[in-house]
Formats: C-alpha cells, sequence, structure tokens
C-alpha cells in the first residue's frame, strides 16, 4: 500500500515541477503614433506581418496613440502603418527578442517629409545618393552609430537567444551540466530574464538529485539562489513561489516550503488547494509521511471536492490506525470519511479500487454505491460489493 502511495503521488508532483519547462518563446512590438501635427493618433490601425515563416497579426493604437502586441513568436517583421484605409508609413525587417518589447514609433510628420524626400530623389533617379548628399556630417555620424548600436542589439539577442535554446535542448536531453553552462552564459549576457533563472534553477536541482552528499548540496544550494532570483525578479506569480517551494522541499526545508506555498495560495487562490496536494506528494516520496498528511489535509480543507487529495489523506489516516491484541482494526478519526469522499466524487476514479479495498479493511464491507454529486440524480454508478 505504501509503494501504491508513493507512485500515485509522484505522478501529480511531476506535472507541476516541470509545469514551467516548457517555455513558449514569444516576443512583444509596442510604439507610438502621432498624426501631422505631432499629437496622439487614435485608433490608427499597425499591421505586423512576419517575414521569415507566414504569419499576419494587427492592433490599433489607444486614445493615446500607443499600440501593443505581445504573444508574437520569435521573427523578423514588417510594420506597416495604416489609417483611413491607406499604408502610409511602414518599417522592415524588424527583429523581435525574448525580454522587453521591440520599439517602433510613428511620426506622420516625419513620415510625409521623408517621403516628399523620396519622391523627389526617385524623379531624378538619383534615390540613394541623393538621398546621402543630403545629409550633414552630423546626421551620417548618427545614422551611422545607429546602424552599429542596431547591429550589436541584433547580435546580443541572437547570442542570447542561441544560448536559451541550447540550455532547452540539454534539458531535453537530461543533460544537466550542458544546461547549466548554457543558462549561465545567457544570465552572462542580461541577468534580467525571469524565465532563464527559473530554468538554471530546474537544471541545477535536476543535477542535485543524481548526486549524493556535498555536490548534492552545493547543486541544491545553487538552485535555491536561482529560483529566489527569478521571485525576485517576479515576485507576483504564484507559479514560480510552488516550484521553488517543492526545490526547497528536495532541499529538506520544509518550513521554507510552507512559507513558499502559503504565498502561491493567496496569490492564486483558485489553485491554492493543488499547491498542498503537490506538496504532499513530494513529502511522500521524501518519508516525511507526517508532513504530508498535514499537507493533503491543507488541500482539502482549502477544495473538499479535491479527490484526490480526499484519497490521499484517507490512505494516510490508514497508515495511523492501530490494530488490538485482538487483530481488530481501530482506524484514525476522518478515515473512513476520507475515503468516502473521495469514491462520492469519483466512484470510477483511479483509486476507486484502493479506496473499496481500504474501506473494507476496517469496517468489513464497502458501500455498493456512490453518487457523483455534479452528475444527474437520476444516474448513480454502482460498484461491486468488496469483502
Amino acid at each position: 500500500m505504501p509503494t501504491r502511495l508513493k507512485i500515485a503521488a509522484l505522478s501529480a508532483a511531476t506535472l507541476l515541477i516541470f509545469a514551467c519547462t516548457a517555455f513558449a518563446q514569444v516576443s512583444s512590438v509596442e510604439g507610438d503614433v502621432k498624426d501631422e501635427n505631432g499629437q496622439p493618433l487614435k485608433g490608427a490601425l499597425v499591421k505586423i506581418d512576419r517575414k521569415d515563416i507566414k504569419g499576419h497579426y494587427q492592433v490599433k493604437t489607444d486614445k493615446k496613440g500607443h499600440y501593443f502586441h505581445t504573444g508574437l513568436p520569435l521573427g523578423v517583421y514588417k510594420i506597416t502603418l495604416e489609417v483611413d484605409g491607406k499604408d502610409v508609413d511602414s518599417v522592415d525587417n524588424v527583429r523581435t527578442s525574448l525580454g522587453d518589447s521591440t520599439v517602433n514609433n510613428f511620426n506622420m510628420k516625419e513620415s510625409k517629409q521623408r517621403q516628399q524626400s523620396l519622391e523627389q530623389a526617385a524623379a531624378s533617379g538619383t534615390l540613394s545618393k541623393e538621398q546621402e548628399r543630403g545629409m550633414s556630417a552630423e546626421q551620417k555620424a548618427a545614422l551611422e552609430k545607429a546602424t552599429k548600436e542596431r547591429e550589436a542589439a541584433l547580435a546580443h539577442n541572437k547570442a542570447l537567444n542561441d544560448a536559451f535554446n541550447q540550455g532547452m535542448s540539454a534539458i531535453q536531453a537530461k543533460q544537466w551540466d550542458a544546461a547549466i553552462a548554457a543558462f549561465n552564459k545567457a544570465n552572462e549576457m542580461d541577468p534580467k530574464q525571469v524565465v532563464i533563472w527559473a530554468r538554471l534553477a530546474d537544471a541545477y536541482m535536476q543535477s542535485g538529485s543524481a548526486k549524493t552528499g556535498a555536490d548534492q548540496q552545493a547543486d541544491y544550494d545553487k538552485g535555491l539562489d536561482a529560483f529566489a532570483k527569478a521571485i525576485e525578479l517576479k515576485p507576483d506569480d504564484a507559479a514560480y513561489h510552488n516550484n521553488y517551494a517543492l526545490a526547497l522541499v528536495r532541499a529538506k526545508k520544509i518550513p521554507e516550503a510552507q512559507a513558499e506555498l502559503t504565498k502561491a495560495a493567496q496569490m492564486d487562490p483558485q489553485n491554492a488547494g493543488r499547491y498542498y496536494y503537490n506538496l504532499g506528494a513530494v513529502l511522500v516520496n521524501s518519508g516525511q509521511n507526517d508532513a504530508a498528511g498535514q499537507a493533503f489535509k491543507k488541500a482539502i480543507d482549502l477544495d473538499p471536492n479535491y479527490a484526490d487529495a480526499q484519497y490521499q489523506y484517507g490512505m494516510y489516516l490508514l497508515g495511523q490506525a492501530k490494530v488490538t491484541p485482538e487483530g481488530k482494526v481501530i482506524p484514525a478519526d476522518g478515515t473512513k470519511e476520507a475515503l468516502e469522499k473521495y469514491l462520492q466524487l469519483k466512484p470510477d476514479g483511479p483509486f476507486a479500487e484502493s479506496a473499496k479495498g481500504a474501506l473494507a479493511s476496517i469496517t468489513g464491507s464497502v458501500a455498493t454505491s456512490y453518487e457523483n454529486p455534479d452528475a444527474s440524480k437520476n444516474k448513480k454508478k454502482k460498484s461491486t460489493t468488496s469483502n
């Protein structure tokens, strides 16, 4: 029975430990749009077309003339400003990056002046040379500086993205040392990317789990430091607090883990029960059964209809049963209620037969039918009696 409990609990824990492992590489663009009088332009349409593969997105400016579009796949885009159904300006080969939004502003007054200059140059047949001759030394220097800065930024972003992708590939291959090296390299380039710190923490904790003694503790300490950095950068994300708590459990820092889970539950009360269930699952597999029982109890206190938590708590209580010299089983208070509650909620659930067997062991019989309170009152699930 304990082995079965460990396997079930470990499966639940694994889902949340790696909840953040799959990272969607998305980016965003934003900017301000001004009309020919230099005033914010409301309701202008900004079209964003991906160039490396097919993809079209669009957004309108708000009352302040600002536009923002997130969830864009990393790539190269052409951004076009449309006003009154006409394309009035565009910028090509805009490469987005992880982290801060790529900023691109539109100024229709400047666009009009630039367009007039282009038309004049095109009419003369000397577009590029005419533009160059019309630039002052200061303008040429500014253009050269801007070009170099843009090239440097593009090179930096590419290197950062390459390092991150190398780390993700290494995690998928369970090459923890390679993943750690790649994420550390990425952090040296940009230490303010929360997802890189979170992935680095995962890699250190996984690396430590395969070691023992001082080597394990060293990796665990580095993993906890990385999690703390991620939370420092994004303190309002319940998932990071949850995963930090699970890492603290591995490092046998239970009070600290409880504190982090409390924070997660306060930030995300809708899923609070699941945070404590996950803690209980990890505690079971680390042999801390009493602490696990408390975690499962907390989960059902927060959500009495959390069926799996009811089952796990009932099984924990079953382990607290006493046996008289005559061989009579005296279950701990609440055992029968927790197991029956699970069967009421999930009469055909994956733990149904186990719950029936446990009830039979303490009562000598088990009810023949249970009704899911969420199902129609006219439909009841029946199960065979177990003696």
